[in-house]
């Protein structure tokens, strides 16, 4: 009796990276579940109900925790997600990590000692924060105002990162790796702006501001504690020169280079995504 098709869970399947691990799992023709609070199979991080449903009969999984694993509770979180998909027979576990973030190193040890094949996609700041993430008004407006200064970050397109994801969920040869991906750059978010700008055909200026003025700025704007806390949080702590460096995770696990910034600039840029906002 031919055996069952095995069944990759995507959490996080309407995110930035989630969503993109998922539409090539559907490209190749592999067999999973998109799930997340709104999507086909309902998770929720905070409302457990809902985990055994959509680990029933799962082989692997694509492990993505929002907002992020540095917000309190992530990792107890984790814990208790990683144990449940071993009970329901998960024999795979792909986490998307965070680069120097000591909360994210505490979950991939989690991970690491599930007993669970595992791989962590160890990820640098996102170049898609430009386009769907919470620096776009700032882009539209023409002033990207963040309490950074001139501390560079080697920015990851998101579809490396989900190219990598999907390589260690349906390849052999990934196992127990730790793939640090990065951009083939440093970029300070000065030269990130320059680079829009160039790209866009209008000036998008960057300015350095205090963190509190940042928090405050956030709060006005209608976002959520937590939220306001996790941007807040990385600028002070993690874009503090500990990741100011290229790591070769893309390389390691494609056999390509990762996308540079420029050509993820020109692309958006001819969408139209990036002219002045209304």
């Amino acid at each position: 009796m031919p055996g069952k098709t095995p069944i990759t869970l995507i959490l996080g399947a309407t995110g930035k990276v989630g969503r993109r691990v998922a539409d090539r799992m559907e490209q190749k023709g592999h067999s999973f579940r998109r799930a997340s609070r709104t999507g086909e199979v309902r998770f929720d991080w905070t409302d457990r109900r809902g985990w055994d449903a959509a680990l029933s009969g799962v082989d692997a999984v694509f492990l993505s925790y929002a907002p992020d694993l540095a917000i309190p509770g992530a990792t107890d979180a984790v814990e208790a997600l990683v144990k449940k998909a071993r009970r329901a027979g998960v024999r795979k576990i792909v986490l998307l990590s965070g680069r120097g973030e000591a909360e994210a190193q505490a979950a991939e040890g989690l991970v690491r000692n599930s007993g669970a094949v595992w791989t962590i996609v160890r990820a640098s700041w996102f170049n898609q924060n430009f386009s769907e993430g919470a620096f776009l008004p700032m882009v539209q407006a023409g002033e990207i105002a963040l309490p950074a200064g001139s501390v560079p970050e080697p920015f990851i397109d998101v579809d490396d990162i989900a190219d990598v994801a999907v390589a260690a969920l349906t390849e052999e040869g990934h196992a127990r790796e730790v793939y640090e991906v990065t951009g083939p750059r440093l970029l300070t978010l000065a030269e990130a702006a320059s680079e829009i700008s160039s790209a866009a055909g209008r000036d998008i200026r960057f300015t350095e501001i205090s963190h509190a003025d940042f928090a405050a700025g956030l709060e006005k704007a209608g976002l959520p504690y937590e939220y306001v806390w996790l941007l807040d949080y990385l600028f002070s702590t993690v874009l503090d020169g500990r990741n100011a460096s290229l790591a070769d995770g893309v390389q390691r696990a494609l056999g390509r280079e990762p996308r540079d910034f420029t050509h993820y600039a020109s692309e958006i840029a001819a969408t139209g995504l990036w002219s002045a906002a209304a």
